[in-house]
């Protein structure tokens, strides 16, 4: 079984918690956390870290010196 990389929330139910941050990050945790306590945030998903570390090491291409990331 493949591991989960995508994770719901909203209308006060939320597949992910505070204590997931790692997985989630900070603001995927507290929208998660945030629904569970009843505060109205809107209904959204949130993508694993783990599926961002993947794009960086896979799909997104190196920085070339003329590029905003690596100017002074």
């Amino acid at each position: 079984m493949e591991k989960k990389r995508i994770y719901t929330f909203g209308n006060g139910h939320a597949e992910g918690k505070a204590d997931m941050r790692n997985l989630l990050g900070g603001k995927g945790a507290n929208l998660a956390e945030m629904n569970l306590i009843g505060v109205p945030v809107p209904p959204g998903f949130t993508i694993t870290t783990e599926v961002c570390n993947e794009y960086f090491e896979k799909c997104r291409p190196a920085p070339t010196p003329s590029s905003p990331s690596t100017r002074t």
